[in-house]
């Protein structure tokens, strides 16, 4: 079953809470269609979709769609997020220096042109895909990502591929939104293109087969395993050992083994250095070892 999250006002929320009341629930297996706006909670161009001063710190985040709640998921168990579709709007910004760079974007070409004729294909995203931490009733901010998920920052996120994430709360409590356009590992500015986005959809399921130290995904060709923390090094060892885990789990080796086999075959990526908690990324190809 596919529903559809309208875009408006009860819908969005710009922190994490695992307080907030689900605007949808759903059964593992379904999907969630919605439109999301920019990270500057803009839907066109020139007009805030809500205004800044109508927005009080529970909305100076991000502007997430949900939360969205998965009937029977429980804390422990693991939520796979299958991406299905992501299509960008028709406009985008970039900032650079405490300057703004439009982008007209063309869904149908898969191109985005600046203002000065740069022209660069189009490679669409969520930036923001989680869920709320289990360990205080409170607000937590959409910058930095987490174990559970947010702000993840990651280009591979790109339809047809699926995220899995450790649900740190029962229900899982799902919310997702921040279109990008196209983005560079390292995210160097701050932003991406950021865009609204014409059309997301995401399917939702649970295992309770996997273990999972920190989230994992799944691309057309490669696994890829993450890392967070404010220390970038650290982040590296996490994304690291998370590959490890799944080598030993997908491969059946020992872990000494993995180790040696990621130092010839594992490419680490800077997700993004500036979300607070910096971002690491290991990547498997599937043609790495035969």
């Amino acid at each position: 079953m596919i529903h559809e999250l309208p875009l408006e006002r009860r819908t969005l929320h710009g922190h994490f809470s695992y307080e907030l009341e689900p605007v949808l629930s759903i059964d593992p297996g379904d999907s969630v269609g919605f439109r999301a706006l920019n990270a500057g909670w803009r839907w066109e161009r020139a007009r805030e979709w809500l205004d800044e001063r109508d927005r009080e710190h529970l909305d100076s985040g991000h502007p997430l769609l949900g939360p969205i709640e998965v009937r029977g998921a429980r804390a422990g168990q693991t939520l796979v997020v299958g991406i299905d579709e992501v299509r960008p709007g028709g406009w985008g910004v970039t900032w650079g220096d405490g300057q703004a760079f439009h982008w007209t974007v063309d869904a149908d070409a898969a191109l985005a042109t600046d203002e000065h004729g740069n022209t660069v294909s189009l490679a669409p995203f969520l930036g923001v895909i989680g869920m709320p931490p289990p360990d205080d009733p409170g607000v937590w901010s959409t910058g930095p990502p987490r174990r559970w998920g947010g702000n993840i920052d990651c280009k591979l996120l790109v339809a047809g591929t699926t995220l899995f994430l450790p649900i740190p709360v029962d229900g899982a409590l799902l919310s997702a939104g921040d279109g990008h356009a196209r983005q560079g590992d390292g995210e160097v500015s701050g932003t991406a293109i950021e865009c609204p986005l014409e059309r997301a959809q995401l399917t939702l399921d649970v295992r309770d087969d996997l273990d999972l130290r920190m989230p994992i995904a799944r691309t057309a060709d490669a696994w890829v395993t993450f890392g967070f923390d404010e220390d970038l090094d650290k982040a590296a060892m996490l994304a690291l050992e998370t590959m490890l885990d799944l080598m030993q789990r997908e491969r059946d080796v020992a872990r000494p083994h993995a180790l040696a086999l990621a130092s010839v075959v594992v490419d680490l990526h800077v997700t993004q250095i500036v979300n607070g908690a910096r971002g690491v990324h290991a990547i498997l190809r599937d043609d790495a070892i035969r």
